[in-house]
């Protein structure tokens, strides 16, 4: 019986199995963040075991709110710091250097096809774009992970996604995966990877790949995956140009992490997008899912573009296209975060930041701190924010704020217009 890309993964990276469904995986990165990797390694230096197992497969970055707001948050990014520094962890991203962790990472070229990833944060599955298996994990896992190079998991069903047609104009990854979650619900993927497949993704970038894969978590899934083939070789040729003699020898190769035709899959789900429209969430679950057009007028405060899930060069051109030559409504905050001082640097050359000024964004340096509602950009109670983000739990950017999430081109067109709109028209 043929394997998913998942059960490939996991039988070449397997150190033991304690029960049949139970496996113990060895790691090939560990990412750790100012937020949750600080509470782990202060409690492996109260046991005594302050270690790494290999400083250069652990990556390290201060992205959550920096520059740091207050005593606390400084305080954590000087124990992430004096760790890093401790263990001589080369790959660590400090103030000025730094961006997104699922922006940066893979910028850096840290994520391979079939790899295993771990990390403190539950938006990791963005990295299964590149046909690795990533989770986010809680403390002791991450611990565990530090100090030992390994993983516990339950081997997870694997849900094809396959997505037919063609993106028709104004319509985004990011409209596509909200219609999945749509589709799936909040609960529908819980404890399976989603591998996404099809013509539309074969025809997607990687930055629209990672987008599909950071909102995985958002209907349940371990990991959202995307089978590795020539875009996947192309966005890694500069790490990996050493290995192989060619692209297309890389493409070759990439295929040993494709599932095989006789796969046995929990379940499918099939969506032709060429009638899909611009969406935008409605509630406080990413589920809560309507077509713009039905959320037309709704009003909004601030307009937030970044994050791990759209911060990324493709999404400001996007955005920039809708605010070339027009003006935010007055009413209205805009907000930019580019992911990386790479995607920042780029829009500057490219005159993206000055559309994005002259229109009245603020723009600011790369951070996830309005996404979860600690730093550049937290809303107040009542306040509505339409958002390129990826979670619209109650009060995530604020407390009693409203989060709609929705593409980069609908996030600018709703700041132009003062309100949810239809972005086609900007276009």
């Amino acid at each position: 019986m043929g394997k998913t890309i998942a059960e490939k993964i996991f039988a070449t990276h397997c150190r033991d199995n304690p029960t049949p469904e139970n496996f113990v995986l060895s790691l090939d990165v560990v990412m750790c963040h100012e937020i949750t990797t600080p509470i782990a390694v202060t409690d492996l230096e109260a046991r005594g075991m302050d270690r790494v197992f290999d400083a250069e497969k652990i990556k390290a970055v201060i992205d959550h709110v920096t520059p740091a707001k207050d005593s606390k948050t400084a305080t954590q990014g000087k124990i992430l710091r004096d760790w890093a520094r401790r263990h001589a962890i080369r790959d660590f991203f400090d103030i000025g250097r730094n961006g997104v962790c699922h922006a940066l990472f893979p910028e850096k070229g840290f994520i391979r096809p079939g790899y295993t990833v771990i990390m403190g944060d539950s938006h990791t599955c963005t990295h299964g774009a590149f046909g690795a298996f990533a989770a986010g994990v809680g403390t002791t896992d991450l611990e565990v992970g530090i100090l030992k190079g390994v993983c516990s998991f339950r081997l997870p069903k694997t849900m094809k996604v396959n997505l037919t047609g063609a993106l028709p104009p104004g319509v985004f990854a990011k409209d596509v995966i909200l219609a999945v979650i749509k589709r799936l619900t909040v609960n529908g993927a819980t404890d399976k990877v989603l591998e996404f497949v099809g013509p539309v993704v074969s025809s997607m970038s990687m930055e629209a790949r990672m987008t599909l894969c950071n909102m995985a978590i958002e209907a349940g899934a371990t990991c959202g995956i995307c089978l590795p083939d020539r875009v996947t070789a192309e966005y890694l040729w500069p790490f990996i140009k050493e290995q192989y003699d060619s692209v297309e020898a890389a493409v070759a190769d990439f295929r040993t992490w494709h599932s095989d035709p006789d796969a046995v899959y929990d379940g499918e789900l099939t969506i032709d997008v060429s009638q899909l429209v611009p969406q935008v969430t409605y509630g406080y679950k990413p589920d809560e899912v309507k077509d713009v057009t039905a959320m037309e007028g709704t009003p909004v405060d601030q307009v937030y573009v970044g994050s791990c899930t759209n911060g990324r060069i493709e999404d400001l051109r996007v955005a920039a296209r809708v605010l070339k030559g027009r003006r935010i409504a007055d009413t209205v905050r805009g907000v930019l975060s580019p992911a990386t001082p790479a995607i920042y640097n780029q829009a500057l050359q490219e005159g993206l930041i000055q559309i994005f000024m002259d229109a009245g964004f603020c723009v600011t340096n790369p951070t996830c701190g309005a996404c979860l509602g600690m730093s550049n950009g937290v809303l107040a109670e009542g306040e509505i924010c339409a958002s390129t983000t990826n979670r619209n739990f109650n009060g995530r950017m604020g407390r009693g704020g409203i989060v709609h999430l929705m593409s980069p081109a609908s996030a600018a067109a709703a700041a132009v217009a003062g309100h949810v709109t239809d972005p086609r028209p900007y276009l």
